[in-house]
């Protein structure tokens, strides 16, 4: 069995258009999506508001270098352009976690570094999968708690749907 966590942002074009060709790109392995979030941009914040999403996904076929083929192949036909670290795209894909794996290989690090921080993959995640561990760093829900309340505030559920 290979269950991954993929978390999904669009800043750039018809974003839910983006976030529904990369939920389109994993079926039919998908178990559960989450709702739809809009955040401020992360890193370099000099740019439009993300969509945000994740999708959790299983599929016996898929190792998490499948996942991040996958995850990459979905970026390339969003037309996705990597010319700023952390800059306005159309789609991003990131493998947050898969079956528990931990990676230091630079092309796929995992768990996805950063998730501990972000509000806008840990709240997502919590809405489907309320008991979620990340590996190496514990209880989803912990996580989370000990995010700054502006953090938390920051996500906001939109009323689109994937």
């Amino acid at each position: 069995m290979s269950r991954a966590l993929l978390s999904l942002g669009s800043n750039l074009g018809d974003r839910l258009a983006y976030l529904r060709s990369a939920l389109d790109a994993v079926r039919p392995a998908v178990v559960a999506v989450s709702s739809v979030y809009e955040t401020k941009a992360w890193g370099v914040e000099d740019q439009p508001d993300f969509l945000n999403a994740v999708v959790l996904v299983d599929d016996p076929a898929r190792d998490h270098w499948d996942w991040l083929r996958t995850g990459q192949a979905a970026e390339q036909a969003a037309e996705r352009v990597r010319e700023l670290r952390w800059g306005p795209r159309t789609l991003d894909v990131d493998i947050v976690t898969v079956d528990g794996v931990r990676s230091d290989d630079p092309q796929l690090l995992l768990p996805h570094p950063g998730t501990p921080e972000r509000a806008s993959v840990l709240i997502p995640w919590l809405e489907i999968e309320p008991d979620a561990v990340l590996p190496g760093h514990g209880p989803v829900a912990d996580l989370l708690a000990a995010r700054p309340a502006s953090d938390r505030d920051s996500v906001r559920l939109t009323r689109f749907v994937l």
